[in-house]
């Protein structure tokens, strides 16, 4: 277990080509993850950031957004995003998301391997 405040918060820059910046926060240990979950964790965009586009090549990636607004990116198909979203990127097909609003948007991203 670990409370709010306790995990470290990830500041990455231009993830996958994206524009500024995501802070990425593990919310499991690499060893809790096991060996089939590759992240279980809470994403957050300032406002003009985003995650650019990038495939899942032997997993697959889920987006539950928590607060905010912007536009997932499905394979190319631009897609409004806001809180109580899913968005589910199957294995062989890329996504992305953006931050087009005016406060931060929030998910918990979870990564699931084959």
């Amino acid at each position: 277990m670990t409370k709010a405040g306790e995990r470290e918060v990830l500041k990455l820059e231009h993830v996958n080509g994206g524009a500024g910046f995501i802070m990425k926060e593990p919310l499991l240990s690499q060893e809790e993850l096991g060996e089939h979950c590759g992240l279980f964790g809470k994403v957050t965009l300032p406002p003009n950031c985003e995650l650019g586009h990038h495939e899942h090549h032997g997993e697959t990636e889920t987006y539950y957004i928590l607060s905010g607004s912007g536009m997932y990116d499905d394979n190319g198909k631009a897609l409004p995003a806001e809180a109580g979203d899913v968005f589910f990127c199957k294995d062989g097909d890329g996504h992305g998301i953006k931050n087009t609003g005016t406060e931060d948007l929030t998910f918990v991203a979870l990564i699931l391997k084959k």
